[in-house]
Parts: C-alpha cells; sequence; structure tokens
C-alpha cells in the first residue's frame, strides 16, 4: 500500500502520466491514484508567466543602452515542450526532478534579447531613446514566430518595454545638450517676447503718431476752415468798402456838379447884382451928389443922421473954429443912440465959424 499514492494536479496545471514509457492519463486538473515505482508525472503549468528582463546593448553608433522590460507568455502545448525539456516531477511530488522548468524563461528572454539587439543595432542613441513602441512591435512580432518558441509551444501574450536607457555618461551628455538646447530655446523664447514687447510698443507709439498727426491735420483744417472764413469776411468787407468807394465817388461826382452848378448862380447872381448896381451907378452919376446924399439921408435912424452929422463936421473941420459939446448934449446923443425911435428935439452943438 505504500507504493500507492494518490496526486491532484490544480485546474490550470497539466498533468500527464507515464507508464512504462507509455502516457496513460493526460489532462488539466486532474487527480488520480498510481503506482509509484512504475509512474512518472509529468507536470506543466498552463498560467501565464511574467518574467522581467535588463541588458544592455549597442546603437548602430556604438552607443551603449539598457533596456528593462518584461515578458508574459504562457504554455500553449505541453507536449511539444515536455518533448524537448524535462517537467518530470520529483518522487516526492514537490518540485521538479530536473531544472530545465526554470531554465524555460530564461531561454525566452535570450531569444526575445536577441531580437531586441537586432532592432537597437539598427537605429542610433536618439532614435532608440525614442522608439521603444516600434521596437516593442518588431521583437514581438519577430518573437511570436520565431522557431525556438514555436518548437517550446510557447505563446507570447505581452512584450513592454518600460525605459531605455543610455549609460550615466551619455545621459549627462545628452542632458546637458537638451539643457543647452532649452536655455536657448528660453533665450530665443525671451528674445522673441522682448521683440513681440517692442513691437507691441513700435505699433503703440505709431497709433500715438497716426492720432497726432490725425489731430494736427484736424486743426490744419480748422485753421484753414478759419482763415478762409476770414477771407471771406475780408472780402466781403472790401466789396463793402469799394460799394461804399463808388457810391461816395458818384456823391461827391454829384456835389462836385451842385457846387459848380451853385458858381454858376452865383456867377448868373452876382453878374445880375453887378449889372444893376452898374445901372444904379450910371443913374447916379447923371445926378447931383446933395440930392443923392439927401435921398440917402431920408430914410436913415437918428443915431444914422447924427453919425454923418459928425462926419460932415470932420470933412469941414478946417473951415470950424470952435466946436462945443456939453455933456447934456453928449448924454442926449448916447440915449438917442441906444433909442433910435427917441426923436432929437434939437441941435445942442453950436459949432462956430461956419
Amino acid at each position: 500500500m505504500l507504493t500507492f499514492r494518490f496526486v491532484k494536479a490544480q485546474p490550470n496545471t497539466y498533468l500527464i502520466q507515464y507508464v512504462n514509457g507509455k502516457i496513460k492519463r493526460q489532462g488539466s486538473g486532474l487527480s488520480f491514484f498510481y503506482h509509484a515505482p512504475r509512474t512518472s508525472l509529468v507536470s506543466v503549468s498552463l498560467a501565464s508567466m511574467d518574467v522581467p528582463f535588463i541588458f544592455s546593448e549597442t546603437t548602430a553608433d556604438y552607443q551603449e543602452v539598457s533596456i528593462q522590460g518584461q515578458l508574459t507568455y504562457r504554455i500553449g502545448e505541453p507536449l511539444k515542450l515536455t518533448a524537448l525539456m524535462n517537467f518530470t516531477l520529483a518522487a516526492n511530488n514537490r518540485g521538479y526532478a530536473s531544472e530545465d522548468p526554470e531554465k524555460l524563461p530564461q531561454r525566452i528572454v535570450n531569444q526575445a534579447q536577441v531580437l531586441m539587439r537586432n532592432e537597437i543595432q539598427k537605429l542610433d542613441l536618439r532614435t532608440a531613446l525614442q522608439s521603444a513602441e516600434r521596437i516593442v512591435g518588431n521583437v514581438r512580432r519577430n518573437l511570436a514566430a520565431s522557431e525556438l518558441v514555436a518548437q517550446l509551444g510557447i505563446e507570447i501574450l505581452a512584450l513592454s518595454v518600460l525605459a531605455v536607457k543610455p549609460s550615466p555618461e551619455t545621459a549627462r551628455a545628452l542632458e546637458a545638450e537638451v539643457r543647452e538646447q532649452m536655455l536657448r530655446e528660453a533665450d530665443q523664447a525671451v528674445y522673441h517676447r522682448r521683440n513681440a514687447a517692442v513691437e507691441q510698443e513700435r505699433a503703440i507709439k505709431e497709433n500715438e503718431l497716426n492720432t497726432e498727426v490725425a489731430v494736427e491735420n484736424k486743426k490744419r483744417q480748422i485753421r484753414e476752415a478759419r482763415i478762409d472764413a476770414d477771407r471771406a469776411v475780408q472780402e466781403k468787407k472790401q466789396v463793402m468798402r469799394e460799394d461804399d468807394m463808388r457810391g461816395r465817388i458818384i456823391l461827391e461826382e454829384e456835389n462836385r456838379k451842385l457846387v459848380a452848378l451853385e458858381a454858376d448862380n452865383q456867377k448868373q447872381g452876382a453878374d445880375a447884382q453887378a449889372y444893376g448896381m452898374q445901372a444904379l451907378m450910371d443913374t447916379f452919376t447923371s445926378v447931383d451928389p446933395k440930392v443923392v446924399q439927401a435921398l440917402a439921408i431920408a430914410g436913415m435912424a437918428p443915431s444914422q443922421l447924427i453919425a454923418t452929422a459928425f462926419q460932415n463936421l470932420a470933412e469941414n473941420a478946417d473951415r470950424i473954429g470952435n466946436l462945443n459939446i456939453t455933456p447934456d448934449l453928449l448924454q442926449q446923443l448916447m440915449s438917442a443912440a441906444d433909442s433910435p425911435s427917441a426923436p432929437v428935439n434939437s441941435p445942442v452943438m453950436a459949432p462956430e465959424g461956419i
């Protein structure tokens, strides 16, 4: 009874029972009793396996890069795998009788590394650092189609590259170059910003100058309008002065004609008076002077008669011996002179020697 044992496999474990070198039963999740001295058990896990990897490769420009990633696979055809590798369980069913199950992930990783090397050697450093997705796609496709994977009955579920890093020295050089490029871009951005600010300031100044020019043009138009208005006013004033001057000229012409006509009239009047006086003088020439004097005295006022009397006295002064004029006579004469209508009663003068 000690030679019979019981085995129970997990649902994702493919178990194969060999008896006398022949497969007696196989399948996933089997459980049965078996005779240990005559039986060999082969156990293959069908679960997916994650295998991390990291290895260094050289790019086309001879720069070393480290590639870190993870490979996920599962055993799709256990019979193919067990035909090439030993997955026989140990006698106590607690482990494998060989180290082949531990070598399987490394074989797959090695195959992935070979394909990864082929891809990396086609690219330069900068392209390799930026082409992780393309590298993953090509390597996964080539790995799934590789002969080794097909012979082992492996299915490639996923391949991911977490990082493609250069060596520390190269990384520092790239960082310095990128840093310098970023600084240049920052300087360029500052230059563009300042240039934009200068352009904006220039545009503002141009707008201000254009505004000032427009204002000055408007002021000039206003001044020109005022000058035109003043000129129109002056022209109207000049027209008014010319009209006034023409009116005054016409008036002066009429005045001149009037003066000439008045002069002619006065001349004609003077000629008429002269003719009348000449005729009167001609008449008086043939008349006795004493008669003329008497006619002249006839219409005189008393004061005029007194004056005429004194004139006669003065004309005959050489013939008068003495002339007495009393105060009473003088007062009476003065009163008579002040009152032309007062009668002269009698002469008070008594000339002697006439």
